[in-house]
């Protein structure tokens, strides 16, 4: 049997769980081809399984806080303690398995505060011999605006992404957002630039005949780290709703919603026939495929599950601090007719109460991306392994479907 060479994909994921579920599928794919040992460095969701043929490394799990400060996400350990911890088990793990690949979520264009164990794993990495070992980006669609020292931010990303990466593959359409919008120094950017197209769990296509769809409007907030207040306000909203054609409201809290906000959404809930709150589900996207609305936020991930479930959905991005990301992704698809969208400082109960009733007759357009991300990232892998590896024996795809490559 040929020795399948060896992949490392480190993800960090801070706030809420979109960057995780992205990085796992993207590790799912990539396990038909390599062996991947994946270093998780934040919480675990409860009920999250980890793909079969991926090998998990779970750090000493770190985060940040609402403020943007670094937080311990275990009570055992300082943010200090963790740090030394994660960087020598970042290095044991790295020395050990020896990976012809190597694999980087957002870094350098995002997790500054992540560069003290990052950048030694680079250097690691860098000094291979005889052959280099291959560095890739795993980058989103849409980055998050610095605003004052956005010019500063990316000048630096660049620099270090010149320095060390051999690919930037970016997951996205480029029909629908290319880097060169989020980043200001692209022009000087060195390293070649893949669009492997969006990264979901599911690549069936897959619409729930209206007929089917129970008479409920489905609330969600990724991980729900962030999502206190959309649910507070879908609560109160529901006494305006529940006797118009006898809707149902179900609210997914998710599994990073502190302990504190569950209980006390449970308590609101309490009593009021037709209103329900969930911790967590195991697929949203069939939630979505069996209500007749949603409303959430506009994260990466939940972005596309509103997309490939073809239900009427409002969007109400996160946008607190610098936070800008999600605005930009639920505008342009508002403007392609996707969804719906209700900034953050316009909700109330009154606004959310009529937003719902607007949706029940919004029809959403059906966009046509490239949804093949996972496939793709693999097939990119594999082709500059063999650039960069010749005497690896892999099998080397010289085909692959990203749209874009700029040198």
């Amino acid at each position: 049997m040929t020795r399948r060479a060896s992949l490392l994909f480190y993800c960090q994921h801070s706030l809420g769980m979109g960057h995780l579920v992205r990085s796992l599928t993207l590790a799912a794919g990539l396990s038909e081809r390599f062996r991947v040992v994946f270093l998780n460095g934040g919480p675990l969701p409860v009920g999250m399984k980890i793909p079969d043929g991926v090998e998990i490394v779970n750090l000493p799990p770190l985060g940040l806080g609402l403020d943007g400060q670094l937080v311990s996400r275990d009570r055992r350990r300082t943010v200090e303690r963790a740090q030394s911890l994660r960087r020598r088990i970042i290095l044991e793990t790295y020395r050990r398995l020896r990976p012809q690949v190597v694999f980087v979520e957002l870094f350098p264009f995002g997790r500054k505060k992540f560069t003290g164990e990052l950048l030694p794993l680079l250097e690691a990495a860098r000094d291979v011999r005889p052959f280099r070992t291959l560095i890739c980006c795993s980058l989103r669609d849409i980055l998050v605006g610095k605003k004052s020292h956005q010019q500063k931010h990316d000048e630096r990303a660049v620099e270090i992404a010149n320095s060390y990466f051999d690919a930037i593959m970016v997951h996205s359409d480029p029909t629908f957002a290319r880097l060169e919008e989020s980043l200001l120094s692209y022009t000087a950017l060195r390293a070649p630039v893949y669009y492997t197209g969006f990264v979901q769990a599911d690549r069936k296509p897959f619409i729930e005949p209206a007929a089917k769809r129970r008479n409920q409007i489905l609330v969600s907030a990724g991980g729900g780290l962030v999502g206190e207040t959309l649910f507070r306000t879908a609560v109160e909203a529901y006494s305006l709703l529940r006797h118009a054609n006898d809707l149902k409201v179900k609210i997914i809290a998710g599994p990073f919603l502190p302990e504190e906000a569950w209980q006390s959404l449970r308590a609101a809930a309490h009593g009021q026939t037709g209103l329900s709150i969930k911790r967590f589900v195991p697929d949203l996207c069939a939630e979505m495929r069996s209500s007749i609305a949603s409303v959430s936020q506009g994260g990466y991930n939940t972005t596309l599950d509103i997309l490939r479930s073809g239900v009427p959905a409002l969007v109400v991005p996160f946008a607190d601090g610098a936070e800008d990301e999600q605005l930009k992704r639920a505008r342009r698809l508002e403007a392609l007719g996707a969804i719906r969208v209700m900034e953050q400082q316009e909700m109330n109960a009154t606004r959310f109460a009529e937003e719902m009733r607007k949706l029940l007759h919004f029809k959403p357009q059906s966009l046509h991306l490239d949804l093949n991300g996972a496939r793709n990232t693999t097939r990119i892998a594999e082709s500059l392994i063999g650039e960069h590896q010749p005497k690896i024996n892999t099998t080397i795809s010289r085909v692959f479907n990203e749209r874009e490559v700029h040198p």
